[in-house]
């Protein structure tokens, strides 16, 4: 029988960090949004709904880069303090790619890396 690859992601809508779970340690991977280079002034001289659709792509990107490697895993949680967790979830449910893998969110404050790494061995401990 195949080994279930597990994965958490903490995230946020700027950030994500990336633990693989095996029996004996997290695997830690950040992956970060690419910021906006225009700066305010010049946003607003293009006007609000320019910034907004660039913004959009920014995000759509990050969460295809973390779509790329979520496919890689047979069960994932998605856990931070934002609606991040639940806005990639609904782009992943929305794709046939992911319809196999066990994917949940749960709500969870900002934490130190072991306390990322705690709290992913405790939930697959658990699952």
């Amino acid at each position: 029988m195949k080994t279930e690859k597990k994965l958490g992601i903490w995230m946020d809508h700027s950030i994500a960090h990336v633990m693989e779970f095996t029996p004996n340690l997290v695997e830690n991977k950040t992956v970060v949004s690419k910021p906006l280079h225009d700066s305010k002034e010049q946003s607003l001289l293009k006007g609000e709904s320019n910034m907004h659709i660039k913004e959009q792509h920014q995000q759509a990107e990050y969460y295809k880069k973390l779509g790329e490697i979520i496919v890689n895993y047979d069960n994932v949680i998605l856990f931070g303090p934002t609606d991040a967790k639940v806005e990639l979830l609904n782009v992943l449910r929305a794709n046939n790619l992911f319809a196999k893998i066990k994917i949940e969110t749960k709500q969870a404050d900002k934490m130190t890396e072991n306390q990322n790494h705690a709290f992913v061995k405790e939930y697959f401990s658990k699952h």
